[in-house]
């Protein structure tokens, strides 16, 4: 499965920046646009790994419940 580089912005739009087949190189190239200045400000920078774009996009899209903390936590 691949990795998946995307800009995603607010409203849940995203923008497919690459594709790449292994770990190091997603990361470098994320690290790479996240220092980028022209970078908007309201813009991440995410890397997803999974086994086509459509799966990627859900992902990224899914919207998940913050977990509550408790005292054990600490």
């Amino acid at each position: 499965m691949p990795y998946y580089i995307y800009k995603v912005f607010p409203f849940h739009r995203l923008e497919k920046v690459a594709v790449l087949a292994a770990f190091p190189q997603a990361s470098a190239q994320a690290k790479a646009l996240r220092q980028d200045p022209a970078l908007p400000a309201d813009c991440k920078v995410k890397v997803i790994f999974a086994e086509d774009e459509l799966g990627a996009e859900t992902l990224l899209t899914e919207v998940r419940e913050a977990q509550s903390r408790t005292i054990e936590d600490d």
